[in-house]
């Protein structure tokens, strides 16, 4: 044999041993239990999707339902995240994939991409919790009764330890939390008990947590809406005087709920209501609204160009996807002990009053453990202002002797000014979405991505475009 054929012969026999280690990857991938091969009405993607459960209780049989889709390009170099919603009890599938980060839209029978995806920077897992949320389910009843934070955040880091059983790959990857609402009780109590575990064990590879117009502190945060609807011309004068001397929400809420709210603080809401108007959506206050469905809370972007602008509309379309029979086969998803797949359960009975524990008290021992925090407001919101947000995280960087290290100022997407910032010691941000609703990244998809990718990288947001 010469020298040519020993060549041709080498090159052939690397070209085999290739071609066996990529198809071996690729049955691996295609004959792992949750890998979806295609959900219905998709456009090709080279990217892989995977979803199922991840039992978190044997005995009553509690599963907690994931999504998870790969990084369009080179996931094996991207981090892995975490997303969670809030409510309590609304879905991370059908508000954060299907309507905020997610790769697609739902459009009819179809599913169109979505230009600005979470995954184009990362690896991204949103989990429907807690039990009793969308497809997660338990086959004890009892399980959906007296649910409350405590439980959550067991339940969430049991998942986490379970769904690394399954993807092993992951196991070590830098990890980063987000999520929005109530998921600022969620993510700093899950974290609190990862922190924990890790002083045993060494098991999550946490770089961050990012929260999104979060519940930290209900007297603050919800007080600060009466300034925001007078600010935004939403109130009358004289409602805001009463609003603001005679009726204290951290008061309110309590007081509802044993059955002995004061006469002045309900007629307050009332006048609150009526001057708001049901024609405004009160998490996103510049919005139109969808006048078939005024009174939903969730949103989703136009479907045709996502880019473009809002469609108040699209509700109905992501809960008619998701109740498709060949949907659900898709997403190895099933309906236990409901008929429908709703945006927000209505089975879950969630401890109301958990609502008014703080936890901005957890964010500043996750900060002492190292993990970088970032707390963002889109600036349309009344539900959770971002004047409360904003409040909070400056008295939280004042509590811990956190210097300014990034003043106040304005952060730039493309040519425009995506938002405000600013920086304490390095290790705590706030920031702001310019023209933001509730859910960031419906409303201002391309801001809220660039805010993301600055959040991973852990570069601190442009100064100029």
């Amino acid at each position: 044999m010469n020298l040519l054929q020993k060549c041709k012969t080498i090159a052939l026999i690397s070209l085999v041993v290739q071609l066996c280690i990529s198809m071996r990857v690729e049955s691996f991938s295609v004959s792992h239990p949750d890998r979806i091969v295609s959900l219905p009405g998709q456009p090709h993607v080279d990217f892989k999707q995977y979803s199922g459960y991840v039992t978190v209780d044997d005995k009553k049989h509690k599963s907690l339902f994931y999504y998870f889709v790969e990084a369009e390009i080179d996931p094996a170099s991207k981090p892995l995240v975490l997303w969670l919603n809030g409510g309590p009890g609304c879905s991370s599938l059908g508000v954060g994939a299907l309507s905020e980060n997610g790769p697609f839209r739902p459009n009819g029978k179809v599913l169109v991409r979505n230009e600005y995806s979470w995954n184009r920077e990362a690896n991204m897992l949103y989990l429907e919790t807690p039990v009793g949320v969308g497809f997660s389910y338990a086959t004890d009843s009892s399980s959906y009764v007296a649910v409350d934070d405590e439980v959550t955040a067991r339940d969430n880091l049991l998942f986490l330890q379970r769904w690394f059983n399954k993807f092993p790959e992951y196991k070590h990857r830098n990890l980063f939390i987000t999520g929005e609402s109530y998921a600022g009780h969620y993510i700093p109590q899950l974290v609190e008990l990862m922190i924990k575990v890790n002083e045993r064990e060494k098991l999550f590879n946490l770089k961050g947590i990012a929260l999104g117009n979060p519940v930290l502190e209900y007297a603050t945060d919800f007080n600060s809406r009466a300034e925001y609807f007078w600010s935004h011309g939403l109130i009358s004068d004289s409602t805001y005087n009463v609003f603001t001397s005679a009726c204290n929400y951290s008061r309110y809420v309590s007081e509802y709920y044993r059955d002995s709210v004061s006469s002045v603080c309900s007629n307050v809401m009332k006048l609150v209501t009526m001057e708001t108007s049901k024609f405004v959506d009160k998490y996103d206050v510049t919005l139109d609204v969808c006048i078939p469905l005024v009174l939903s809370q969730s949103k989703v972007l136009t479907p045709h160009q996502i880019s473009e602008r809002v469609d108040v509309c699209v509700e109905d379309e992501t809960v008619n996807y998701l109740n498709r029979k060949d949907v659900q086969k898709a997403l190895h998803a099933r309906l236990v002990g409901v008929h429908k797949w709703e945006v927000c359960s209505n089975i879950l009975d969630y401890e109301v009053l958990n609502v008014e524990i703080p936890t901005v008290n957890i964010l500043g021992s996750i900060i002492k453990a190292g993990i970088p925090v970032l707390v963002y407001s889109g600036d349309q919101d009344s539900v959770i202002p971002l004047t409360g947000s904003r409040t909070l995280v400056h008295r939280l960087a004042k509590e811990l002797n956190l210097n300014a290290t990034v003043p106040y100022r304005a952060w730039f997407a493309g040519q425009q000014v995506g938002g405000w910032t600013q920086v304490y010691g390095g290790i705590l941000s706030f920031a702001t979405i310019r023209g933001a609703s509730h859910e960031a990244p419906f409303s201002q998809p391309e801001r809220s991505l660039m805010l993301f990718k600055s959040f991973l990288e852990g570069k601190h947001l442009p100064a100029i475009f």
